[in-house]
């Protein structure tokens, strides 16, 4: 059994745009994407247009079962850099030239938008006509009469066509043309596109059913200026901009309304850093609502706000401690392990289970470091014991579940680490005495070869379109792959250097030399202004 609510139905032959909205990896993920679902209503507020989906593997619409290449249009959205072998996959089964140079004028026009290709579209410009860079509802109705216009003028727009016409729309980065570009933002929270229409999925099917369930996905902010020096977050979108609690309230009932669901998950970069966190919980709970949140900033969680969270419905509490202290700190997350430990027992005390997540191959992480954390994950998880070791009687009983997840950095554009480099023997000799020393917990770690891999798709140029083109055909070697990895010096031009998301490089310099020192950036929120460049 499936089916969905809310889904929008137009005539495709009664409108002068038709566009396909692809998310290129599986359903559960799409319908969990705040991103994806507003494009979706925002595009079918246009009377000239209708968006339908695609998601991984289909290369047709839900809507209409419509082909990838009956569309104008195809648009994607893209969150992870592994997503890049299903996007080109999905152009190959839709019988789509993959390259935009083989593309004619029977052909779609192919854009992408999304983190990943934000912060560097180079690795996909052998394939994407045109970048969405930053936040969609900002760039795409100036794009899409922009392209009507041109279109009814030409009679057609596709890959061999002058692009020169978009420049002057602020966000677009265009492949032939390889042109700089600003990133576009919203700049009030309550100007952005609100998401009343969430689409509701009825399945019997596990794997159908989104992430967080069937959820309405209320965005209290975006950014986060944290400043933590491996996040992508932490810098591409600042400054951070919160919605008002009245408009989320309003949201929230409209939503309700339009869907018949009850339960809110919180969505934003930082959302325990919201400044009405526990009147926004509290509002919400007593409107009915069940809340939760994906993920939340350990200084900023109060037992006050726990409380709220365990009355509101959420089991499940995620929190990314990343490493041991000394190694925080020098990655600007200056959170004490005593900070650390009450949070946790503060969770367990309220029956919330916890989900933790760990780095490894931090600048300068030694052995010792390794072992240190080992220790560290051993004793976070014998908190989930009721034990009391004076008492004879007493046995271990554990109150909840504490899962781990450990996972290689990854150096990424626009963060102080973008001049790291990522060394995979290393990361494998870590993931293997972790695993060695914590058997028995519940604990899983990513691949450090895929972790090399995401490195060179985040960090690479526009070189790698041969592999990744070669990728649809052959599978690629782990050599192959090394020989495209990047190194870059602090005083190199980056291949992503053409896409401004505000905060300078001379700030991201000052950045990276504090990693040695641990010397601590303030949050600008509480601090003052630092001059990262954002605002």
């Amino acid at each position: 059994m499936f089916y969905e609510k809310n889904v929008v139905e137009k005539n495709p032959l009664k409108v002068d745009i038709r566009l396909a909205s692809v998310y290129p990896n599986v359903y559960k993920t799409a319908m969990s994407s705040l991103g994806y679902q507003i494009i979706y209503n925002l595009l079918n507020d246009r009377e000239d247009t209708y968006c339908e989906r695609v998601i991984y593997p289909s290369v047709r619409s839900l809507e209409t079962n419509s082909p990838l290449s009956d569309f104008d249009i195809i648009s994607f959205t893209i969150q992870y850099e592994q997503d890049y072998f299903n996007l080109l996959e999905m152009l190959k089964n839709a019988n789509i030239p993959i390259k935009r140079e083989d593309r004619g004028k029977n052909d779609p026009l192919i854009i992408a938008g999304g983190p990943c290709v934000t912060a560097n579209p180079l690795p996909l410009s052998d394939f994407i006509d045109i970048f969405v860079i930053g936040e969609a509802e900002v760039v795409l109705y100036d794009f899409l009469d922009r392209y009507k216009k041109i279109r009814n003028i030409e009679g057609f727009l596709y890959s061999g066509s002058d692009f020169s016409s978009f420049l002057d729309i602020d966000g677009l980065f265009i492949s032939e043309l390889n042109n700089d570009v600003k990133i576009a933002i919203v700049n009030d929270m309550d100007n952005a596109y609100p998401l009343i229409y969430p689409i509701v999925t009825v399945t019997d099917d596990k794997d159908l059913l989104p992430v967080f369930s069937n959820s309405i996905l209320l965005n209290v902010s975006r950014a986060c200026t944290r400043g933590c020096r491996f996040c992508m977050s932490s810098y591409l979108y600042r400054p951070m901009r919160q919605a008002s609690l009245e408009n989320l309230f309003k949201i929230a009932d409209k939503a309700r309304n339009n869907s018949d669901i009850n339960k809110i998950s919180l969505i934003g970069a930082a959302v325990s850093d919201y400044t009405y966190i526990n009147e926004l919980t509290e509002g919400l709970r007593k409107r009915g609502f069940e809340v939760s949140t994906p993920s939340m900033r350990i200084e900023s969680i109060t037992k006050e706000f726990l409380i709220s969270l365990k009355k509101g419905g959420l089991k499940t509490l995620t929190l990314a401690p990343e490493s041991i202290y000394s190694l925080r700190k020098s990655i600007n997350k200056d959170i004490s392990d005593e900070k650390l430990f009450e949070v946790i027992k503060d969770a367990i005390g309220l029956g919330f289970n916890l989900k933790l997540y760990f780095l490894i191959g931090l600048p300068s992480e030694s052995d010792e470091d390794i072992r240190n954390l080992a220790e560290l994950i051993k004793k976070i998880d014998s908190m989930k014991y009721n034990f009391n070791p004076n008492s004879k009687s007493s046995h271990k009983k554990s109150k909840v579940s504490i899962k781990f997840s450990v996972n290689p950095l990854i150096p990424k554009p626009h963060t102080p680490l973008q001049w790291e480099t990522y060394d995979l023997s290393k990361i494998k000799s870590k993931i293997k005495y972790l695993n060695k020393n914590l058997k028995g917990l519940n604990i899983k770690f990513d691949s450090g070869k895929m972790g090399l891999i995401q490195y060179i798709l985040s960090c690479g140029d526009k070189d790698l379109g041969v592999l990744l083109e070669k990728s649809v055909s052959a599978k690629i070697s782990l050599n192959e792959w090394k020989e495209f990895t990047p190194s870059y010096d602090l005083n190199d031009n980056l291949p992503w250097d053409c896409i401004n998301v505000s905060v300078t490089k001379d700030f991201l310099k000052s950045e990276y030399k504090k990693i040695k020192t641990k010397e601590q950036t303030p949050w600008c929120e509480n601090h003052g202004c630092y001059n990262c460049g954002a605002c």
